[in-house]
């Protein structure tokens, strides 16, 4: 839960964090209008295949979801000493995305579908910095193929399951002997989606989801000389692993009334199973110490309709830090505490269409890194800001 940005790279690349890490909620759907609240019970559109699959159950007979984002922001690094050495600024780079989903009614009761998204990734760049040596430049990008089926118990309840193809690419640029040298990998995993819809009474109804781990692990090797150890040339076979939690969701729904809904989340992220990093050079093991705890989750949401073409969406949410400390974090992974603020639009064109606007501003906790020591240095009040059009058909 939590933002969709996963890298782990050698030294410097230690876990990957999804949620309070950099997991995003936003898809380029009408989740990132209200900061991922109410996710896993309101089940508007197709894209439910990612938040709740048992939500299909409340869809028309056939309806494709789909939607476009960008995703910026300012992440500056600033080298604890400066002088006479040149910081990297701000690393982010601009990273687009898109998903598409569709699902139908079998037969009164089942439901399938079947969803492409990407849900977590980063472009960062630092640049000529002091420490091009470990790395330049850095892209992770994951998408997800994610089948998926529900079924109608009765009435009230409704379950659903998906089982998630997941595609992960991963390349890694830096300074060798004065050139740039790039170096990419990519892996296939799998991982699986649970999830039950009730309808406690008329006006609420409640969702919860389960959605198990996701493991890449990317084998990039490379030799590196670190500038105080000039005669000494490091051969580094780096296991360099992004994951992605288990995690549960649960998510309620009231409708106040025809004009008015509200609605919340509260989640986890089990980040504690994952130890210490699993990074080694020459087949010796480095930092034992675990620096990850488990993550919280909670958002709060409305919507409101002042005509019946019209949803204004609004919400807020917070990612608890996966850190056990903010001054121990990996150089490539500056996330701490998260607040989002978000809103957005929805008009319906016609009886089976509508399209919507969404933006999202996600502000992050300070971090300061304390390895590799010739690189000590802290991100100061990083930030990020989403963008998107989404678009629903149903037929």
């Amino acid at each position: 839960m939590k933002k969709p940005m996963l890298i782990c790279l050698g030294l410097f690349f230690s876990q990957t964090i999804h949620a309070s890490a950099l997991y995003f909620y936003e898809i380029g759907t009408e989740d990132t209008a209200l900061a991922g609240a109410g996710q896993a019970a309101r089940a508007q559109d197709a894209s439910t295949i990612v938040t709740n699959p048992a939500g299909m159950t409340r869809l028309p007979e056939h309806m494709f979801t789909g939607g476009l984002q960008a995703m910026n922001g300012d992440v500056s690094y600033s080298l604890k000493d400066e002088t006479g050495r040149k910081s990297p600024g701000n690393i982010m780079q601009l990273f687009p995305n898109a998903s598409a989903f569709y699902t139908q009614k079998v037969n009164d009761d089942l439901y399938a579908g079947i969803g492409l998204y990407g849900n977590y990734g980063l472009s960062i760049d630092f640049g000529n910095w002091q420490g091009d040596r470990l790395i330049k430049k850095s892209t992770m990008v994951a998408m997800t193929l994610s089948p998926s089926v529900a079924y109608k118990l009765n009435d009230r309840l409704s379950v659903g399951g998906s089982v998630n193809a997941n595609y992960g690419f991963l390349s890694l640029t830096r300074n060798v002997g004065g050139n740039d040298e790039k170096q990419q990998d990519h892996d296939w995993a799998m991982s699986y989606r649970l999830g039950l819809l009730m309808e406690l009474t008329d006006q609420t109804r409640a969702g919860i989801t389960w959605t198990s781990q996701t493991k890449y692990n990317f084998d990039i090797d490379g030799k590196v000389r670190l500038p105080n150890l000039p005669n000494a040339e490091y051969d580094l076979p780096i296991s360099a692993q992004v994951r992605a939690p288990q995690q549960i969701m649960l998510s309620l729904v009231h409708d106040i009334n025809k004009q008015w809904s509200v609605m919340g989340d509260l989640g986890w992220q089990d980040w504690s199973q994952f130890g210490a990093p699993q990074i080694t050079v020459s087949s010796r093991d480095l930092d034992k110490n675990s620096r990850l705890k488990d993550s919280w989750h909670t958002a709060l949401g409305a919507q409101f309709r002042p005509t019946e073409q019209w949803r204004l969406n609004a919400g807020v949410a917070f990612d608890s830090t996966v850190y056990d400390s903010q001054s121990d974090v990996a150089l490539t992974l500056p996330t701490g505490d998260e607040w989002r603020f978000a809103t957005g639009a929805q008009y319906q064109i016609t009886q089976q269409s509508n399209i919507g606007v969404a933006a999202s501003y996600l502000h992050m906790q300070s971090s300061h890194v304390q390895s590799p020591a010739l690189y000590k240095g802290s991100y100061d009040d990083p930030y990020f800001w989403f963008v998107n059009v989404n678009y629903s058909y149903q037929f």
